[in-house]
């Protein structure tokens, strides 16, 4: 590996860490691995306002499959 390619994978790590911390403040939810992977596809060109939308459907339909599993183990 090239000292190029060393210092790009440094800068794009230190990138994804920033993002990383950004997104904890906002506290958003996104572990590292999910927040490179929704980086890696709005920079593959989807839009962002979309893939939001996507995760925020996503959460709710697991909170409902929760709250269904939760009420299921509680009934008699």
């Amino acid at each position: 590996m090239s000292s190029k390619d060393a210092d790009r994978i440094t800068a794009a790590q230190q990138t994804l860490d920033t993002l990383f911390d950004i997104s904890q403040l906002l506290n958003t939810q996104l572990d590292k691995e999910t927040l490179a992977t929704c980086v890696g596809m709005i920079e593959s060109g989807v839009n962002p306002e979309a893939l939001a939308a996507v995760i925020q459907e996503l959460r709710r339909e697991s909170a409902g499959l929760s709250a269904s599993d939760t009420r299921r183990d509680v009934v008699p």
